[in-house]
């Protein structure tokens, strides 16, 4: 069956890229600030499933889709993505303070059937002080407005002062690729019982 990807983001690109599938891309268009809830895994579980629903009437044939959703958590508090410069560098300057959690949520749905299987994934990274300069020169290359908690741990600039990683690093790239392959395979196996 043919694998759509239900998302814009380059780092969810790349991790599906780097485990050797191949697929199409299509983006939901939804409005993600419409949808809240306070709890990380019900929030991100709702925003993947309103993804899936707003891109399914755009698939014509038989596919599975993937819809996926992060915000990382951080001392008792969500980080989605920063709105501004200032949510940006306040988020970076004290990301060495507490441990950042990333909670992503997947959804795999069979669009022939409408099945679908869904799993919540945690990653947690530790990072040392960033530099005022490495602070600044990130936020000037826009990468934090697109990722939720402002961090992309694989940047150049950042990468030098990760600490520790428990969890799949793809995960806190924002699709965990073992949980993903897990649905794939389950809505694969559903597939083929339904023959």
């Amino acid at each position: 069956m043919k694998i759509v990807l239900g998302s814009q983001s380059e780092a969810r690109k790349k991790v599906l890229l780097r485990a050797g599938y191949e697929f199409d891309v299509v983006v939901a268009g939804i409005d993600e600030k419409e949808i809240r809830d306070p709890d990380p895994e019900k929030l991100t579980l709702a925003l993947a499933r309103a993804k899936a629903k707003a891109i399914l009437p755009k698939i014509k044939e038989p596919s599975l889709l993937i819809t996926s959703d992060q915000v990382v958590t951080f001392n008792g508090t969500m980080r989605e993505k920063p709105e501004n410069v200032g949510e940006a560098f306040q988020f970076l300057f004290t990301s060495h303070l507490h441990p950042s959690s990333t909670v992503t949520a997947v959804v795999v749905t069979n669009t022939k059937t409408g099945e679908r299987f869904v799993g919540v994934d945690v990653a947690t990274i530790w990072f040392r002080p960033f530099t005022l300069q490495v602070i600044m020169d990130y936020i000037k290359t826009g990468d934090p407005f697109r990722l939720a908690g402002g961090f992309d741990h694989e940047h150049p600039l950042l990468a030098p002062f990760i600490k520790k990683i428990d969890g799949e690093k793809e995960s806190i790239l924002g699709l965990p690729i073992s949980l993903t392959e897990k649905l794939l395979d389950y809505a694969i196996m559903r597939t083929c019982l339904e023959v």
